[in-house]
């Protein structure tokens, strides 16, 4: 700041309003909390800055000079906007929100997010639009800079500025289309090894979890193809005799909207009857954007959204 500009005090502007308002030091000390002394200190200040006496007494009382007068709405105005400046942020009408949020999510997840927050924005935010991203980016970064608003999925970046949220946890079943083998009886571990596989990986990767689980009981599956996709896999699923894994809900909770379409593609899921790692879902998003109501509807319909049971519409 240039020596030569005027210093900015807001305390002067809140005793301003104070002093114009009540037309009295002694009110306007009461209504500051302060003393009557120091209020009279204030006014000579304010006297000194604006070069005008503000108030000049009459008789018993203190009246505003012209300049005072036409200073009053700009004084009030002036204190109400400091008021709003320096208040918590306050909620938000989601039917008057105007945004583009980008979210970060693999297809599966993203096809279910997708589904149910069109759905809620319809209803509640139709000023909303959403942009859906592959899990191309770093997420770390990209939510640092704004190129993402939201990441949802299994998050395994740690990054100490980054605020998670886990929001569901789920479990690994088999899907195999409808008259599948694997459907005439029980399955047991050397059944499913047995079978032709498609394995998802957006790297590449042949081996994951199941992988472990089976070569505890000395079994090995035969992995076909690898896919990027969850979604091309359950399509493959459907159309052959291969077997993929889908994530579903734990025994007796309420159904996930992550199987809505493995049902849609008449794909029947088999308990896996081996000890596999809880799949934990959340959320990651930059800490800036905490109190943002916006961001604050987004993150809840995203939790509303995992949270419904398979087609829930409600």
């Amino acid at each position: 700041m240039n020596s030569s500009d005027p210093v900015i005090d807001a305390q002067l502007a809140v005793a301003l309003d104070a002093l114009l308002s009540e037309q009295s030091v002694t009110r306007a000390a009461a209504r500051l909390h302060t003393s009557p002394a120091a209020m009279s200190r204030t006014l000579a200040r304010l006297r000194r800055t604006l070069q005008d006496p503000l108030l000049v007494r009459a008789g018993q009382r203190m009246v505003p000079t012209p300049r005072a007068q036409a200073l009053r709405e700009e004084a009030a105005a002036v204190v109400r906007g400091l008021g709003a400046l320096l208040s918590p942020g306050t909620a938000v009408d989601p039917a008057t929100l105007r945004s583009t949020f980008t979210l970060q999510a693999a297809d599966l997840v993203g096809a279910a997010l997708a589904f149910g927050l069109l759905r809620l924005t319809r209803q509640e935010a139709p000023g909303i639009s959403l942009r859906f991203r592959a899990e191309e980016l770093e997420a770390g970064p990209a939510l640092r800079d704004g190129r993402i608003d939201l990441e949802v999925g299994s998050i395994d970046h740690v990054d100490p500025e980054t605020r998670v949220e886990n929001l569901l946890t789920l479990r690994m079943v088999a899907a195999v289309r409808t008259g599948h083998p694997l459907t005439e009886q029980p399955l047991t571990p050397a059944l499913l090894a047995a079978a032709d596989h498609v394995a998802v990986s957006r790297r590449g990767r042949f081996t994951g979890p199941l992988d472990t689980a089976l070569a505890a009981h000395d079994l090995r599956r035969r992995v076909t193809v690898v896919l990027p996709s969850h979604l091309a896999a359950m399509a493959l699923a459907a159309r052959s005799d291969v077997v993929c894994l889908v994530p579903a809900a734990l025994p007796g909770a309420a159904g996930s909207p992550l199987t809505a379409d493995a049902t849609a593609l008449g794909l029947h899921l088999l308990d896996i009857p081996l000890p596999l790692p809880p799949l934990t879902l959340g959320m990651a998003w930059h800490p800036r954007q905490d109190a943002d109501g916006a961001h604050r509807w987004l993150r809840d319909a995203v939790r509303r959204t995992l949270h419904a049971p398979e087609g829930s519409t409600a």
